[in-house]
């Protein structure tokens, strides 16, 4: 079941975007859900916004702020969000829509704030108080936890912006403190984003190749221009960019904007006031070959101001806003100034989360009640301000994306495992291998659980391919912990400290032979778990333990239905993939089928060889992955009826 519920509220008025200002005389008209359009009035004077606004920025503030600083800005904010509170409160399809999210069992409400007016952009609704008869009455409407609740904004348009989630994290973070303006906290910045991208980075000894694997998800920019910007953004394609700066107001026809300070090309002691229509164009770049790069997913922006529409008199609107209209999915910027405590934790929150698949609503809900919780006696919950598209299928691309990025972070640490036991080789391992190994298995199974039983609270779920899919990686998993400890009980002298890692050994191969025959009752339509369910079977052949069946079917069977459907898949789009299972399901076959003729398992085997290498050249990994699971034959109990066979094998793969 989907545990977060979308509600849209669209707020319009006639005429252009621009060119009008605030007034409680102009009247809107409200739409949510299925109800009757409903007309709301801003109580609001342009100037006295733009004057109530001013008191809660922190430019009179040095140093530590007096008590009385701290009380005024307080009261304005709650004077304000009390407005706000009344004005959503004065929209009764509004409430009904929350209601129903509540009552049918979700956990977060997403409340979709669609405008196009550029007024309606300056109003920070982030912080509005619940009004009477809404959930946690007199409460930050977005904080309460009675029904939580997550706001973005988006631009009314005809039509939905494209997105794709499930892209390969590539990280931009560009900063620029020029001289003359405050420094910016870069270090602490780019030490939260480090350690955000930490998990998937590959674990290598020497600095120089962990720095070499940093590179390959994170780029830093320092001294940003905006050519600088372009240029990096025509030359690779980046999922998430973060912009660390200054905002800094400039005139644009007799009118007061907001834009980003950023360093002079051709002169980085000096500066730039750069407008968001700019900025978009620069990280919407274009290749060398001159089709458009993929636009950034997400943008976050610590700069003040950037959520600021500042003047609405003529087009463009704040940095994020201009962001938005031009096409980027998600932008995340402050409307107020942040304090750099605050910015930090942001970014860490952001990007922790982002990158863990976690979905972005969700994470956007945690940030504001983090930053209230951590960053006291300031408001800077509410100056969080996010502009958001969301597709249809976000649901189902976010999926994707987390299983992704749970299956690169498992394979990390796996590859971890084959740099300390010489890739499943007989290497001596190095001293604090034993140490290292224990602390991965334990990671990587807390992790597999995790992920593995994630969907467990919807039964219709665990039957589908993606489930299969979780559950092979687990089998798969298990199965190379289980290498690495024969390994390592091969390479140890003391009788004891051997017998425990062998039987360590021998509790991941049953583990992985129980998460295969899991993955076979989720989805039985796949060669692949059916051949590696019957070489970790095959391994316990001669073992007191009761051997678990798929459904109850006998191990033999599954041999024969799994040789079937590898020939049939071998001239579908899984080609490469079944030729590897039919040298494993002929070799299995000298167990499983007693009628196995010697002589036609190996002339088969060595014309699925011949086929597998002269697709090698468009498909290495297949060979590369057949030759390291073909070791893996050595450990099992009935290795003599297959040696031979295997040997001939891998020799014909190299």
């Amino acid at each position: 079941m989907k545990t977060i519920q979308d509600v849209v509220l669209e707020l319009v008025r006639p005429g252009p975007a621009h060119n009008q200002l605030l007034s409680p005389l102009t009247t809107y008209v409200a739409l949510c859900g299925g109800g009757s359009p409903v007309s709301v009035h801003i109580p609001f004077e342009h100037q006295q916004l733009l004057t109530r606004i001013q008191r809660l920025r922190y430019e009179l503030e040095t140093g530590a702020a007096s008590e009385a600083q701290i009380a005024q800005r307080q009261a304005e904010l709650h004077e304000m969000g009390d407005i706000l509170g009344k004005v959503l409160g004065d929209i009764p399809t509004l409430l009904a829509e929350l209601n129903r999210v509540r009552c049918t069992g979700r956990k977060l409400a997403h409340l979709r704030l669609s405008i196009s007016a550029s007024e309606l952009g300056m109003v920070p609704f982030e912080a509005a108080l619940s009004p009477a008869g809404f959930p946690g009455n007199g409460s930050p409407l977005f904080l309460q936890s009675h029904t939580p609740i997550t706001l973005t904004r988006e631009i009314r348009r005809g039509f939905p912006l494209p997105l794709n989630w499930n892209r390969t994290p590539k990280i931009l973070f560009a900063f620029a403190s020029p001289p003359g303006l405050a420094p910016v906290p870069a270090e602490a910045h780019l030490r939260a984003i480090r350690d955000a991208i930490d998990p998937w980075v590959m674990i290598k000894d020497d600095d120089e190749r962990r720095f070499r694997e940093v590179k390959k998800l994170l780029t830093v920019l320092p001294d940003a221009s905006l050519q600088a910007i372009r240029d990096l953004c025509n030359r690779e394609s980046f999922t998430h960019v973060h912009i660390l700066g200054h905002g800094a107001p400039f005139n644009s026809a007799g009118d007061r904007h907001f834009g980003l300070a950023l360093s002079r090309h051709d002169d980085i002691s000096t500066w730039e006031v750069v407008d968001g229509e700019s900025l978009a164009i620069a990280l919407t770049g274009k290749s060398s070959a001159g089709s458009p790069q993929d636009a950034p997913t997400l943008v976050s922006l610590a700069t003040c101001d950037s959520g600021n529409i500042g003047s609405v008199i003529t087009p463009g609107g704040s940095i994020a806003h201009d962001l938005h209209t031009a096409g980027i999915p998600w932008v995340i910027a402050s409307q107020f100034p942040l304090w750099m405590k605050a910015s930090t934790l942001a970014v860490s929150e952001l990007f922790s989360g982002l990158l863990a698949g976690e979905d972005p609503r969700s994470v956007l809900y945690d940030l504001r009640r983090r930053l209230r919780t951590d960053c006291p006696n300031t408001h800077d919950w509410a100056s969080i301000v996010a502009y958001a598209t969301l597709p249809p299928d976000f649901d189902s691309q976010l999926t994707l994306f987390r299983d992704e990025q749970m299956r690169n972070r498992i394979s990390v640490k796996l590859a971890r495992l084959d740099d300390l036991f010489g890739g499943n080789q007989n290497a001596d391992p190095p001293p604090a291998a034993l140490t290292e190994l224990a602390t991965i298995s334990q990671d990587t199974r807390t992790l597999l659980s995790l992920w593995c039983n994630s969907d467990t609270d919807d039964p219709a779920q665990r039957l589908k391919p993606a489930s299969a899919m979780r559950l092979c990686m687990g089998g798969a998993s298990e199965k190379r912990l289980g290498v690495a400890y024969r390994i390592a009980s091969e390479n140890e002298d003391d009788a004891q400290a051997k017998h425990s890692l062998q039987e360590n050994a021998q509790c991941a191969f049953k583990n992985g032979r129980d998460y295969y025959c899991l993955a076979i009752e989720a989805d039985a339509s796949s060669t692949w778990p059916i051949t590696q369910y019957l070489f970790m079977n095959a391994l316990f052949a001669a073992d007191e333990a009761p051997i678990r069946l798929p459904f109850g079917i006998p191990a033999q069977d599954w041999w024969f239905i799994a040789s079937r459907m590898a020939l049939c898949e071998a001239n579908t789009a899984r080609g490469p993939f079944a030729l590897t299972d039919m040298v494993e399901l002929n070799l299995l076959g000298c167990y499983y089928d007693p009628s196995s003729d010697p002589a036609k398992v190996r002339a088969n085997i060595d014309n699925y060889i011949k086929q597998i290498k002269r697709q090698a050249h468009k498909e290495p990994k297949h060979k590369k992955a057949l030759l390291q699971q073909l070791s893996r034959y050595r450990y099992s109990k009935n290795n003599e009826i297959w040696a031979s066979e295997v040997e001939n094998a891998m020799a014909g793969l190299r």
